[in-house]
């Protein structure tokens, strides 16, 4: 007797470093909670980051690869989706961060990096204390050299990244996100800031050095010598984040229309101007101008700047190719 096919929807689902992210609201995502809860994904190891394009328009289908006209394309998201352990940074997690930026580094029609949490209860909370317990010496010492290597990466990276942070950013969590070059936060957190000296240390992965540059030296020193946990509100006053998302809108609906606004522009223009305002603090102004000669020259034979002249001339708006 011939059996009937198996009419029962079937779901992609997390099963590697990368994954399909469906809106809370979507009748696939209910489905797949139910029957693929995080963090017990039928016995397997699930991911701690999910990466996914949005090539959707608002609300956007996460089940198409489509670039519909008009939509929101070139932003691509990394999930942190550690949500039982409030997305704190272990060996597992920092490995497949690292994995997600060499995937974005390659793809040259990608204009827009958004770092977020899968959940509200934190953005990140720093290290994996759980998990530092029962480590070595030595593999304390690795894992520090390699999440500094990767926000390293992160602080350089060749297109312009924002962090949403719609939860607590504590320690090594804001030190990640002081790796972006635009922090946003919800109007709802309480809790950004770096509690490291009441545990017996101070921030390792960059936050002495990256909180000057972007808040001030007296601010840093205030910042990291009381451990305050400062608000959204405060956070944005003392210039540690760069916008706070209005009510009901959240960090990352915030972070969406500040990349959608960036993501129209031609990506090595985006890339190339990135690399030019980057070094602007570092060099004297004499050098700064002969870095910025060196970012805009190449620029005049692409094909994206030919197709924004020609559009300029017709009137229409430009299709960019990143070539």
């Amino acid at each position: 007797m011939r059996t009937k096919p198996d009419a029962r929807p079937k779901f992609t689902v997390p099963l590697g470093s990368i994954g399909v992210c469906l809106p809370a609201d979507n009748s696939c995502a209910k489905e797949i909670s139910k029957r693929f809860p995080l963090e017990e994904n039928m016995g397997r190891e699930v991911p701690k980051v999910l990466c996914h394009s949005y090539f959707g328009c608002f609300p956007f289908n996460p089940l198409t690869a489509d670039i519909p006209n008009g939509c929101l394309s070139g932003v691509y998201s990394i999930v942190l989706n550690r949500p039982r352990a409030r997305n704190a940074l272990s060996i597992q997690m920092v490995n497949e961060l690292a994995d997600a930026l060499d995937q974005v580094m390659h793809d040259r029609l990608i204009q827009v990096l958004i770092i977020r949490s899968s959940s509200h209860t934190a953005f990140c909370a720093g290290a994996d204390l759980i998990e530092r317990r029962t480590m070595s010496e030595e593999q304390v010492e690795a894992f520090l050299m390699n999440l500094n290597r990767l926000l390293s990466r992160l602080d350089s990276f060749p297109i312009p990244t924002i962090a949403a942070i719609d939860g607590p950013a504590l320690g090594g969590g804001l030190e990640l996100a002081l790796t972006c070059d635009f922090r946003i936060a919800g109007s709802n957190v309480t809790k950004i800031g770096f509690p490291e000296v009441k545990l017996g240390i101070i921030p390792g992965a960059g936050g002495t050095q990256r909180a000057p540059r972007v808040i001030g030296l007296t601010r840093a020193k205030e910042a990291v010598f009381t451990g305050r946990m400062l608000s959204a509100q405060v956070a944005k006053e003392w210039g540690l984040v760069d916008y706070v998302s209005e009510h009901p809108s959240t960090a990352y609906d915030r972070a969406l229309e500040l990349a959608a606004e960036m993501a129209g522009s031609a990506p090595l223009a985006l890339r190339a101007a990135k690399a030019s305002i980057s070094l602007a603090l570092e060099v004297p102004l004499d050098a700064g101008l002969e870095h910025e000669r060196a970012c805009y020259e190449p620029l005049l034979s692409t094909r994206d700047r030919t197709e924004a002249l020609d559009a300029f001339r017709e009137k229409r708006q430009p299709v960019f190719r990143g070539e």
